[in-house]
Formats: C-alpha cells, structure tokens, sequence
C-alpha cells in the first residue's frame, strides 16, 4: 500500500472513491468494509445492471441499435453477447456508456443525499464507499473526497479475467486495453492497495489506511 498524496477531506462526509482495472480485486475490498467496518457501499455496477431491466428505456436502445442478439429468451440482457460487440469496437463501448453512465451518477448523488439525511447531526463525520470501476473514464472523481485504487500485476490480472469471466486470453486483453492504465490511476489515486499477493495482504492494508 501507498499514500500517494495528503488524503482530501470534508467535515461532512467521507466519500470513499474506491475504483481499479477490470478484476483486481475491488470487490473483495468493498465486501471487507462493508462486513467489518459497516460502511455503507454504493455500487456503480448495480446501478448499471439496474439500467437495463427487461422494458427500461436504455434496455430498449441497445435492442434498437444492435437487434434482438441481445436478447435472452425471457427478455433480459445478454451481458455476454453485448460485451462480446463493445469491447471489440471502441465507438460501440463509448456510445453504451454514454446511455449509462448519466443514469449511474444521477442514482450515486440521489443515494449520497438520502443517507446523509437520513444520518443524525451527532453522528459526524460520516463514511460511504462509491465502488465505481470507471471512476476516471466516466469523470466521476468530484463525486469522492479521496480516491482508493486496487491494483495488480498485468498477469494476475489477466489471470482472474479469465477464470472470472469465462472469456480466452485475447478477450481478456482487450477488455483491459479498453480501460484506462493501472498505472495511470494509482498516480491519479489517494492510495494504491497492492492486491499482487494474497487477500489477506491486501486487507491488512484495508485496516492500515481505513
């Protein structure tokens, strides 16, 4: 684990900005905090999936622009035939986010306010955890007062993509490639939490800068 820089703050609220590259290990650390700590966790993911209910609005424009291919048989989305178009093709990734990531930070600021209000005064300061796995490409960093990276080495990461996903190791490269650097966010990170060993490591290093 590193410090990268003095950890931002408000006397309100500690927004926890916890982020990385695709399988490095976040939910591992969200589920720690949110077990031990009992930290609130607020989860883009969720809210992504949320976004494409059978009959939402958005469900219905990936249908429109890419056909019933889409489909499952009872109406869902087929996360894995979707994945396999947009990670294969950077305009058809940056034009599905650009459907999604609006509706995501609308529910991260309508979430964040109703827990405060639902807080008592004398409870100060507060503590909530945004797991948000395109906390830099989708320029939510000014919803956080820090900023947490899990990282890997490139291999383990491809590794677990792999196990994880159920995909080949070409697939798993270009889902990587179509994120920002590991590299580049843990300069960008208030901390970097080494996840290169073993999960007992990196939750050491959870308790140390909790």
């Amino acid at each position: 684990m590193s410090t990268k820089k003095e950890i931002r703050s408000t006397q309100e609220i500690r927004l926890i900005g916890l982020t990385g590259g695709i399988a490095t290990g976040k939910t591992t650390v969200s589920n720690y905090l949110a077990k031990v700590y009992h930290l609130p966790i607020l989860d883009a993911d969720i809210y992504a999936r949320e976004a494409v209910i059978p009959d939402s609005p958005i469900l219905a424009r990936i249908v429109q622009r890419f056909g019933n291919r889409v489909l499952l048989a009872d109406g869902s989305l087929n996360r894995r035939e979707l994945g396999n178009i947009v990670f294969s093709e950077v305009g058809e990734l940056r034009w599905l986010e650009e459907q999604i990531h609006p509706l995501v930070r609308d529910r991260f600021l309508q979430d964040i306010e109703t827990y405060i209000s639902s807080q008592s005064q004398d409870m100060q300061p507060l503590t909530m955890v945004l797991a948000v796995p395109l906390l830099f490409e989708a320029n939510m960093t000014d919803l956080v007062t820090e900023i947490w990276v899990v990282s890997c080495p490139l291999g383990k990461q491809l590794e677990r993509l792999v196990k994880r996903d159920r995909i080949d190791l070409n697939q798993a490269q270009a889902r990587i490639n179509r994120q920002m650097s590991l590299a580049e966010k843990c300069q960008k990170a208030d901390v970097v939490l080494d996840n290169s060993t073993t999960v007992e490591s990196l939750l050491k290093q959870v308790d140390l800068v909790i």
